[in-house]
């Protein structure tokens, strides 16, 4: 592992074994921070807590924490009553059971870590690793990072484990609430060229094809921009929206030859295939 820190130090925990490990961030995001400024002179604006009822500013030790339970009305919630609900803070990932991948909605999943073995434990890791792999199933589990409880799935990943948090099924929107296409019949021609669309772009998955190009482009603006000593940036011609499509498949056909033109990958596959 890296020189990284790890963010949680611990054991899994499945009937009577237990695995030391420890916890590692398995995404990163680069951000740009960008502060809000006073355009005469650059000023940096802060931000300051002012209150509704007389616009004076608050300072830290006169806030407390409440809940809106109607609007306008407030009730208070105190550090002793936290700590009525706090949790016990174990170091421990408990498995609670295992269920194949198949049966769990993707949207519950959140977010990944990397579990690094402790000290003595490489063959147990290594054995929980190859039965999960095997039997095609997760490790559902219950884990209390920074004193919240979390429901977590642990996974096999190429030669290690992961463990992503995982948000709990009340939390996702029922699909219900959302507008569903109206009911329209798609006519053979329309499917055939539609697959036929789908296997001209289809290749063999490459990661390093995918990149953050707005990110990437954005470091470009802001170095252009450094160097012009701020001064303003051409303006981009401006886009045409486009029309409804009313020929569906010919704008598919139109479709499959551009597609054909611009995947390399896919037309050196067919020419191997021939």
């Amino acid at each position: 592992m890296s020189s990284m820190r790890a963010i949680w130090n611990g054991i899994i925990s499945f009937g009577l074994v237990s695995i030391p490990i420890s916890l590692y961030p398995a995404t990163r995001r680069e951000e740009f921070k960008f502060r809000l400024l006073r355009a005469s002179d650059l000023s940096p604006v802060n931000y300051k807590r002012v209150a509704e009822a007389d616009g004076k500013e608050v300072p830290w030790d006169q806030i407390v924490k409440g809940y809106e339970y109607e609007k306008g009305k407030f009730v208070v919630i105190k550090d002793e009553d936290f700590a009525r609900i706090d949790v016990e803070a174990t170091q421990t990932v408990e498995i609670t059971g295992f269920v194949e991948l198949a049966q769990i909605n993707p949207l519950l999943f959140d977010k990944p870590y990397y579990m690094q073995p402790g000290k003595g434990s490489d063959k147990a890791y290594v054995l929980l690793r190859e039965a999960l792999a095997d039997s095609g199933k997760i490790g559902i589990a219950k884990v209390i990072i920074k004193t919240r409880r979390h429901l977590a799935a642990l996974k096999p990943q190429e030669s290690g484990l992961m463990l992503e948090l995982m948000r709990f099924p009340s939390e996702l929107m029922d699909a219900g609430e959302f507008k569903t296409p109206a009911s329209t019949t798609v006519t053979k021609p329309e499917m055939a060229m539609a697959k036929k669309l789908i296997e001209s772009m289809s290749t063999k998955w490459d990661p390093a094809l995918y990149k953050d190009d707005y990110h990437e482009m954005l470091k470009k603006v802001v170095a252009q921009k450094i160097q012009q000593g701020g001064g303003e940036w051409p303006k981009a011609a401006q886009k045409h929206a486009k029309t409804n499509v009313i020929d569906l498949v010919s704008v598919l056909q139109q479709s499959i030859k551009e597609a054909q033109g611009k995947s390399p990958t896919v037309s050196k596959a067919r020419k191997k295939a021939a």
